[in-house]
């Protein structure tokens, strides 16, 4: 039951009901209130908590099996405390994408010991503790969701990639042109860049390799995408900016990178865990981190041996793999080869839905 309006557009609107691939999809009509302003988001959060809640007293397709809660609107767990209360026979499943309201406090849009901090702390933890199953999408994050003492099952399942190629895809020779020139070496972000996002290092890394053949490229909108290009042209970095790809074009843009840019601020661990690392990944390419070694990004990039954490520490030695890499191209082609086989054997949405599948058969039975 998702709602009528685009994500980004709230002019775009859709049918009330549609069917797509055996899924009947009932979507509710909310106002065309801009997700960007504050009030559009809280009067869009109360409206759609409100249309779900009440959804449980007349189910539009009967008396459901499970109920599956997301984070988006934020907050959207507390749902789950209604239906616990009017339908207690129903299970409920929370996949927790977004962790309230602990992005809220690294965002500082409320302080962690403030009034509406604890309110929302003690509403959250009243809503974890009636689901049936908790997933998380990293270690980190179920780290802070251990705070909660929630008891209900417990799993980590991960969001999948936009593109899943059948092989590390090729890369385009236009595109990559125009993303790197003659680089011998492409490092590409491409994604949002917010309050959750930092380059200080990555800015750092990219002066260490100027002259050496590898070259970084942004492709970013957000809230500090701007911001990002003053920090570029200040630190005076050969780095190029190109426009936000679409869905359609995106699979082409991720394949003209040979490695891929990864970022979030440390306080931001466990409360995020960015998408980004698993387009990477089925791409087949390494992912480069520019983050917490707490965070699940870089426990997975050192486990499966995928990438990089970079921190002010690790800029020399980084730099030094990434030059080795402009003299050896097979080795890097190598580990392209790697980063596609683990997103396949670890991440790809066979896997995670396969898990899913087995989950809430457990729920049920």
């Amino acid at each position: 039951m998702p709602c009528n309006r685009g994500c980004r557009n709230e002019s775009l609107c859709f049918s009330p009901r549609e069917r797509w691939h055996e899924i009947a999809i009932r979507r509710v009509w909310r106002p065309p209130l801009r997700q960007a302003s504050a009030f559009g988001r809280l009067v869009n959060l109360a409206w759609m908590l409100t249309a779900w809640s009440v959804s449980c007293v007349r189910p539009p397709n009967g008396l459901p099996d499970v109920v599956i809660v997301g984070t988006d609107p934020i907050l959207s767990v507390l749902s789950a405390s209604v239906w616990k209360r009017l339908r207690p026979r129903v299970k409920v499943a929370h996949w927790c994408f977004d962790l309230y309201p602990e992005a809220a406090i690294a965002e500082g849009l409320v302080k962690g010991r403030s009034p509406a901090a604890r309110v929302a702390r003690t509403l959250v933890r009243w809503a974890y503790r009636r689901c049936d199953l908790i997933a998380d999408i990293g270690p980190c994050m179920r780290k802070r969701l251990d705070a909660y003492c929630a008891n209900a099952r417990r799993v980590t399942l991960t969001p999948w990639a936009l593109s899943e190629p059948i092989r590390p895809e090729e890369s385009d020779p236009v595109e990559r042109q125009t993303l790197f020139g003659s680089a011998s070496v492409g490092i590409l972000y491409s994604g949002s860049f917010g309050l959750a996002h930092v380059c200080q290092s990555s800015l750092e890394l990219a002066r260490r390799l100027e002259g050496e053949g590898v070259r970084l490229a942004f492709s970013v909108r957000g809230n500090r995408a701007e911001a990002l290009r003053e920090d570029v042209a200040r630190a005076g970095v050969n780095a190029v900016f190109v426009p936000f790809a679409s869905e359609e074009r995106l699979p082409r843009r991720l394949a003209a990178a040979d490695i891929h840019l990864v970022s979030l601020r440390p306080e931001y661990t466990g409360a995020v865990v960015p998408s980004k690392f698993f387009g990477a990944l089925a791409a087949g390419r390494p992912v480069l981190f520019e983050g917490s070694h707490t965070s699940a990004i870089s426990q997975w990039t050192s486990t499966y041996d995928v990438g990089w954490t970079l921190t002010p520490d690790s800029v020399s030695a980084i730099a030094g793999k990434l030059i080795g890499f402009v003299q050896n191209p097979m080795a890097l082609r190598a580990l392209q080869e790697r980063c596609h086989r683990v997103y396949h054997e670890q991440f790809s949405s066979k896997h995670v839905i396969d898990a899913w599948d087995s989950e809430l058969r457990a729920l049920i039975t």
